[in-house]
């Protein structure tokens, strides 16, 4: 858009043969984008505009723009977390038969801090078990979780330091390149519960352990003191800048091999986890 509002503006103009109105939705937007919009507040007419962006600091130009005209709208919005997730699923089933801590986990584990997700996967909870108890193991084949059992698996002992483990997993290990971001966001969730326990420096790890809110689903708690054990604070955020590296290269281009970024991370993950 800074490059060349033309588009912008023919967007705005031309009308459309099928709708009276038009949504025109703009992207990462900043402060430089301010001066366009103000010249184009008279040209908008019945259209609407919507306009995203990073963090506004309260000294931005085009929040306080936004913040003090009457005719414009501006909202915050924040990304849920764990804790948001679990309340939700809680709020919508708990009335179902069968409900426990474990399902809510479950879910939760499924859908990670994806509100959109969270929303299709409780839909899809609601119709399968109208007449029915929840229970884990229909749970699990209705949340196609199984095919990702690969992932986890070799997430966990790459993240423990196991090399013989990793490398035997990786040979068989299957991967969709569709759902990369997702296997990212598996093992980001995993890093920052790490890096939540290597705060609490002045407690042993059962205690510190214990504290953890969401806690940890009990059946993951062997495999989690394992990892602990394994990883500094320092080393944990070394990790998280490989991930963050990882995902921009996946997603800066369609023909990068994902399968093959991914099983590098995980190679690197498990040399810094026996890292001294």
């Amino acid at each position: 858009m800074l490059k060349s509002n033309q588009i912008y503006y023919t967007e705005l103009n031309n009308k459309s043969l099928f709708e009276e109105k038009k949504i025109i939705l703009i992207n990462n937007c900043n402060d430089k984008i301010l001066e366009i919009v103000q010249d184009s507040i008279d040209v908008i007419e019945d259209n609407k505009v919507f306009i995203f962006s990073n963090i506004l600091e309260k000294k931005s130009k085009i929040r306080n723009y936004f913040e003090k005209q009457k005719y414009l709208d501006i909202v915050p919005c924040y990304k849920d977390n764990e804790i948001d997730i679990k309340r939700t699923i809680s709020n919508e089933l708990r009335n179902f038969k069968g409900f426990n801590q474990e399902i809510v986990n479950l879910i939760s584990e499924n859908t990670i801090n994806d509100r959109i997700k969270l929303t299709n996967e409780i839909e899809k909870i609601k119709n399968y078990f109208n007449n029915i108890s929840l229970n884990i193991n229909d749970l699990n084949k209705l949340l196609n979780l199984r095919e990702d059992e690969d992932f986890n698996n070799i997430k966990d002992f790459a993240l423990a330091g196991n090399v013989k483990k990793t490398n035997s997993l990786l040979d068989i290990c299957f991967m969709e390149d569709e759902k990369s971001i997702f296997y990212l966001a598996l093992l980001n969730t995993r890093l920052f519960k790490l890096k939540e326990i290597s705060l609490k420096k002045n407690k042993n790890l059962e205690t510190a352990l214990n504290e953890i809110k969401p806690p940890i689903f009990w059946k993951d708690k062997p495999m989690f003191i394992t990892q602990a054990k394994a990883w500094s604070e320092d080393k944990i955020i070394k990790a998280l800048k490989k991930t963050y590296d990882t995902e921009t290269m996946i997603k800066s281009s369609y023909n990068v091999k994902k399968k093959t970024l991914l099983k590098k991370l995980l190679i690197d993950i498990c040399n810094l986890a026996n890292a001294a």
